[in-house]
């Protein structure tokens, strides 16, 4: 008898699991949208991106842009460990954080996304500072 409601139980939860993951397919294709809105459907790319315009496109691409910059500074930072043997952080590696937190700090504004525009703006904080420490210290060492 156990046995039976737990199945049971597991066939409720994988059919409320499916249900939702047919409204979010369903929402993603468009197939709950009002009938009127949209007379020509987009393709599903576009709706995937939330583009609606050339304008919508420019920004998607600079959050793209933004999120390689992002996501490369981890790569140049493990080549530059692999090469010398050791952890490492080079200098390139804050102008790549600074570079795709600044272009994901414009494109979070744009889509009015408070968790990333909170999120970005720490990094472009610690970023900033840590280029700025790494200038101070070359002048004292050029100076001193």
């Amino acid at each position: 008898m156990a046995e039976a409601a737990a199945r049971r139980g597991l066939a409720a939860g994988l059919a409320s699991v499916g249900g939702i993951a047919l409204l979010v397919l369903a929402a993603a294709s468009g197939a709950l949208a009002d009938a009127g809105a949209d007379p020509a459907p987009r393709p599903l790319w576009l709706r995937l991106l939330n583009i609606g315009s050339p304008l919508g496109a420019a920004w998607v691409a600079l959050g793209l842009l933004g999120q390689l910059a992002f996501a490369g500074r981890m790569l140049v930072q493990w080549l530059a460990s692999e090469r010398l043997g050791r952890s490492v952080v080079p200098v390139v590696f804050w102008w790549l954080s600074l570079v795709g937190a600044s272009m994901l700090l414009a494109y979070f504004v744009w889509r009015k996304d408070v968790v990333g525009v909170l999120g970005q703006s720490a990094g472009f904080l610690v970023y900033s500072r840590n280029l700025w420490l790494i200038h101070r210290g070359r002048e004292s060492a050029v100076s001193g």
